[in-house]
């Protein structure tokens, strides 16, 4: 099977746990790569890394530029009109992922789906969907695209849901970010949410908050 192309990073010790995170529009899987050592988790945590790329596609909203994309974004504005069906597509991609580390010895309830921004959405729809109990899902300065046609697994119906944006991002606006909580909130899910004052990025003190939720969830 073809499987997207990922930066990979293994642990000290034998992985026993893994996070696979997606980037955003435009970026690819080195965007967060370095972020692994600022997380400054133990050597014998066991989680593996992986930071897939996206395929480069026309992208509308930037004028039909070819780049790193997750699906195509045909409008922007606070509503998000987005390709679905390259969304999907894209999840589908993520939850191949998922398998191939079930295959390599990894437990599914040890592993974790992460996304910022594009990554974020499609992270929704893979983790919520995927038929086997996940570890947790890292949704960063993102929005939840597919709220409205998504069919959540029974096995990921309690997935701890961890949210996290920024009150100045003019990317995303941080409404989309509270909206996501409350549709999962109407689908019966929880969700934590935090915010921090900064634009469309990460800053230190999410950082530390990644670091403390992955460890809470996988050590």
């Amino acid at each position: 099977m073809d499987y997207l192309p990922c930066v990979e990073i293994e642990p000290a010790s034998p992985a026993t746990a893994a996070v696979i995170w997606l980037h955003g529009l435009g970026a690819d899987g080195h965007d967060f790569e370095g972020i692994v050592p600022e997380l400054k988790l133990s050597q014998d945590a066991g989680i593996r890394f992986i930071f897939p790329h996206a395929p480069s596609i026309p992208v509308t909203i930037n004028n039909g530029l070819v780049m790193p994309a997750w699906y195509d974004i045909m409008d922007i504005n606070i509503d998000r009109k987005v390709d679905e069906e390259q969304l999907l597509k894209s999840a589908a991609a993520v939850q191949a992922l998922i398998d191939r580390e079930i295959e390599r010895g990894i437990d599914s309830a040890r592993i974790v789906v992460a996304g910022f921004s594009q990554g974020g959405a499609v992270g929704y729809q893979a983790a919520l969907s995927y038929p086997k109990a996940l570890a947790g899902l890292l949704a960063m300065s993102t929005y939840f695209a597919t709220q409205a046609s998504i069919q959540v697994n029974p096995s990921n119906q309690q997935l701890p849901v961890e949210i996290y944006h920024g009150t100045m991002d003019p990317v995303v606006p941080e409404q989309l970010g509270r909206e996501a909580v409350t549709q999962l909130c109407d689908m019966g899910l929880t969700a934590n949410y935090s915010t921090y004052p900064m634009e469309h990025s990460v800053c230190l003190e999410q950082i530390r908050d990644i670091s403390a939720w992955l460890q809470k969830r996988l050590l």
